[in-house]
């Protein structure tokens, strides 16, 4: 099968500061935060600046505690035609809080970031992709709020997520929602992860770039890239305490993150999942 020159696939970001991440919850917690001088809001200017440069459109899931500390992120956002979602409200995984809590979390991100835009909101992803088998109704609530897709299961092998039987593609789920799946290539059985993070940090860019090349050769089915802000961000504090193999995650090849990153913008075809997948509003 030949791959269209022209086919358009999704780049994402998930619009969050270094002492947000799940890998350091156990040494930062959400009392330390205020002590801590932001890095997202810079990071996230330079992000822009970059997509801009090249003349592409991307969607940014961002959190709640952004838009209240980095408004003027969200607002450049949508003034220069990116889309705005949603990444709850201080990255606590769902699987970690009640329905009610849940809830609260998605509906008050969901206030700042359109309160601080002036753009109703049309997407959802889940911190860590923390949506799986225990607390499929987070879909509903989903629903309840108005939004139109989710973009919060990543069906693969995870020690902190994943599905691995859960579709791999676009399907609207039984409560109404389209879900879009982080991409994966499968063999024998088995999904491998190809949708960015820290795999595409740490794997030289050639075997990145052939894994998405085969996802686009054997499906008809769009790509999509997430990644974060500070994954460009190689002069970030370190961490102390952290377990070993959260830092290495977090930490591997920081400095090579932005050239990877132009290169694949060079590469493919990118606009805002909601252009690429058809979601309306």
């Amino acid at each position: 099968m030949q791959v269209h020159p022209k086919r358009l696939n999704a780049m994402t970001v998930d619009v969050e500061d270094y002492f947000h991440v799940s890998a350091f919850e156990s040494v930062i917690s959400p009392s330390d935060w205020s002590s801590i001088t932001p890095r997202v809001g810079n990071n996230t200017h330079r992000l822009i600046d970059l997509f801009n440069e090249h003349g592409i459109k991307g969607t940014f899931f961002t959190l709640g505690w952004v838009a209240e500390h980095c408004p003027d992120v969200v607002k450049r956002i949508v003034d220069e035609g990116h889309e705005l979602g949603s990444h709850g409200s201080n990255h606590r995984r769902t699987t970690t809080m009640t329905r009610d809590e849940v809830f609260e979390d998605i509906r008050i991100s969901k206030d700042k970031l359109e309160q601080a835009s002036g753009k109703a909101l049309l997407g959802y992803r889940a911190p860590s992709f923390s949506i799986n088998k225990t607390n499929e109704w987070v879909f509903d609530i989903l629903v309840e709020q108005g939004f139109k897709y989710s973009s919060s299961t990543y069906p693969i092998e995870h020690d902190l997520y994943g599905v691995p039987d859960w579709p791999r593609f676009k399907h609207v789920r039984k409560e109404g929602i389209i879900e879009i799946p982080v991409p994966t290539i499968a063999s024998n059985g088995k999904n491998t992860g190809i949708g960015g993070g820290g795999y595409f940090r740490l794997y030289p860019y050639w075997l990145s770039n052939r894994r998405i090349k085969r996802y686009m050769e054997t499906t008809t089915e769009p790509y999509n890239f997430y990644f974060h802000p500070w994954e460009i961000d190689a002069d970030q504090p370190r961490v102390e305490g952290a377990p070993f193999k959260s830092k290495l995650r977090h930490y591997v090849n920081l400095h090579a993150m932005e050239k990877k990153l132009v290169k694949l913008i060079k590469d493919h075809e990118w606009s805002t999942m909601a252009e690429v997948y058809g979601i309306n509003k």
